[in-house]
């Protein structure tokens, strides 16, 4: 109980801190460097990009087709020089833009020189625009969703295909998750286990590390970043590591560094399908066993289904019914994408006239997520007939989970 009290404590004191600091120091006019703090986002004419002024973050859209096409090709971590006006937000929009530490607007009247941040940043964007150079050797469409499912970049998306992928269920595949940190590891398990136990705990943490930066330390993969740290900790350790202990502490970690994550609604989405996927997954599954081979996978997808249906219904107003068949179909050859896709993109740019053939299986693959995307928008049912196919489907597995016969006797057998 004292713990509990003390954690409690210590939340509200971050908290007050937090909201504090996300006051704007000063507004007016501004003149000198600025550092991108994310990747700036495209759209149509208009550039969307978060600026660091004097260690507060400011948002900026710029316009017009050259001035927004020059900001679009900055990158986080780089140091652009810049003369605007600081002004305070709109109140329709800072509960959308204070979980990235946003105070306030910069209305930029133009962008001098740019030169590049630490060494972090330059080797993170090296690292992404060899991936972009590789991923280029597939159609547009398809690269841009290779680099989603690979490393969550889904800035040159089309609105059509986020609307698909959202409609049939399948958005949560170009966000970073825990599968693309374990895909990951697991891609450099071989060299890891030939390392003594402490250095292969010190790589395989700072490959967490490097990926979630390389990422860009969204908050879907900074809980699956810090989950999978404490289970490596853990192991190394010989603690328990079960998942739901695991995410209950990355997210109790994460909220007391950052109060501010509580509204970002990638980071509900994120925990909310771990915790279906880790405690309501497994018992779906052990009731579902007339499926058969069919089970786990059902389980597990129901199970995440359940996790994010609050925070999809407050958001989007929806919760996909196709999605349930099309996660099914879409996740195994996702997880290929993500397992071989990262790999290949850095081959294929680092050897350019090889690329087309390194990266073929992959783009027969995302194909494949993209159509299954298309079906399952398309049978998308409107309301209200989507409440009624959740009732079917919500009876159905009710059926399925009851007892045989044979597991009813069990327990009066029982000695």
């Amino acid at each position: 109980m004292l713990a509990v009290l003390a954690v409690g404590g210590v939340a509200w004191q971050r908290s007050v801190v937090a909201v504090e600091a996300a006051q704007p120091a000063a507004l007016g006019p501004y003149t000198g460097g600025a550092v991108v703090a994310a990747d700036p986002q495209r759209r149509g004419p208009t550039t969307r990009i978060v600026l660091e002024v004097e260690g507060q973050r400011f948002e900026s859209w710029i316009r017009g087709r050259a001035r927004s096409g020059r900001a679009a090709r900055l990158r986080a971590g780089d140091v652009v020089a810049v003369s605007g006006q600081r002004e305070g937000l709109d109140p329709d929009r800072i509960g959308r833009v204070r979980w990235q530490h946003v105070v306030g607007e910069l209305d930029v009247a133009w962008l001098g020189d740019v030169r590049s941040g630490g060494a972090l940043a330059r080797s993170s964007n090296r690292v992404r625009a060899v991936i972009e150079r590789g991923a280029a050797a597939l159609p547009a469409e398809q690269a841009a969703l290779l680099r989603g499912l690979v490393i969550g970049d889904d800035r040159d998306q089309p609105a059509a295909m986020v609307e698909r992928f959202r409609a049939s269920g399948l958005s949560h595949l170009t966000a970073v998750s825990g599968q693309n940190v374990a895909l990951t590891v697991a891609a450099a398990g071989p060299v890891l286990r030939r390392m003594r136990p402490f250095a292969r705990w010190v790589g395989t943490i700072g490959l967490i590390g490097w990926f979630v930066v390389l990422t860009r330390a969204e908050p879907s993969v900074l809980r699956a970043g810090v989950m999978a740290g404490l289970g490596v900790t853990a192991y190394a350790l010989g603690r328990p590591r079960e998942p739901p202990r695991l995410l209950a502490l990355a997210v109790i970690g994460l909220l007391l560094a950052d109060p501010l994550l509580v509204g970002s609604v990638g980071f509900w989405l994120s925990v909310g399908a771990t915790g279906g996927v880790t405690v309501l997954g497994p018992r779906f599954a052990a009731r579902l066993g007339r499926l058969g081979p069919l089970a786990l996978p059902v389980g597990v997808t129901l199970g995440a289904q359940v996790g994010v249906a609050l925070p999809s219904l407050l958001v989007f107003g929806r919760l996909s019914l196709a999605g349930t068949i099309a996660n099914l179909l879409a996740i195994p050859v996702a997880a290929f994408v993500m397992l071989v896709g990262l790999p290949s993109c850095l081959l294929a740019g680092a050897v350019p006239w090889c690329a087309t053939v390194v990266v073929a299986p992959v783009g027969w693959a995302v194909r494949w997520v993209d159509a299954v995307a298309t079906v399952g928008a398309a049978v998308e049912p409107a309301p209200p007939w989507t409440w009624f196919g959740w009732a079917v489907l919500g009876v159905t597995v009710a059926v399925l989970m009851r007892p045989t016969g044979r597991e009813r006797e069990l327990p009066d057998s029982a000695p």
